[in-house]
């Protein structure tokens, strides 16, 4: 955890939590056996960043199958946050989100 936590609003604690656990799900799904997870959460005044990364098998190109990553898009553009998701640098498979505690204008 980076940073000194900050209370949430609701729909940003609920979306943080769903997207969390998609992103952790997509790891058990595609990761490949004996994958690990790290999850890291930063904080400030602004915004709340998510990471969630594994050093399972990245696939290149993400499955166009199921609804994972297309509802962790759906969640954050709902919020006016970014995000991205892809191989990480050492292998692997990381998605960011960076989520703004304010609503958007």
């Amino acid at each position: 955890m980076d940073g000194a936590p900050v209370p949430l609003p609701t729909t940003v604690d609920l979306s943080a939590y769903r997207i969390t656990q998609e992103a952790l799900t997509n790891t058990i799904k595609h990761a490949g056996s004996g994958a690990r997870a790290v999850v890291r959460l930063g904080f400030d005044q602004d915004s709340l960043s998510i990471e969630v990364s594994d050093d399972g098998a990245a696939s290149a190109t993400p499955s166009s199958e199921g609804n994972g990553l297309r509802g962790i898009a759906e969640r954050i553009s709902l919020l006016g946050g970014r995000w991205s998701a892809g191989p990480g640098e050492a292998g692997g498979f990381v998605v960011r989100a960076v989520l703004p505690l304010r609503a958007p204008a």
